[in-house]
């Protein structure tokens, strides 16, 4: 099976390891489901989450072109579709600028302080 970034795949549980479970995808390649992937927030204990045999159905997330090694997760099929309700014209009630963007000086300070920049350099040479 040629597999992709993206596809969800099944796979079975052949070791855990304190950083993260490696799974048989079948077709003799192997990938790795990292402990960061494993669930969201902190993973005290990983054995808790995985045991050896254990069916999953892990995201692949990366495969290393040179390596050929597969990056999957478990993470990332858990998605909060409330976030997706959120309006996207939600804005914070009082923006904060740290300038005046309200005054349109341009360069007229600049210009006024030229003049004496001028006599200054004249001074040195």
């Amino acid at each position: 099976m040629h597999l992709k970034i993206g596809m969800r795949v099944k796979g079975k549980v052949t070791g855990v390891q304190p950083y993260g479970v490696f799974v048989d995808l079948g077709d003799h390649q192997q990938g790795l489901i990292h402990i960061s992937e494993c669930q969201a927030g902190y993973v005290s204990d990983i054995h808790e989450l995985f045991k050896i045999g254990d069916a999953v159905e892990p995201l692949i997330i990366d495969i290393d072109q040179f390596s050929g090694k597969i990056s999957l997760s478990v993470r990332s099929l858990i998605v909060n579709f409330d976030v997706f309700q959120q309006s996207k014209y939600n804005r914070p009630q009082r923006i904060h600028y740290w300038t005046n963007y309200r005054q349109s000086i341009g360069f007229s300070t600049i210009s006024r302080a030229r003049n004496k920049w001028l006599i200054e350099a004249k001074k040195l040479f």
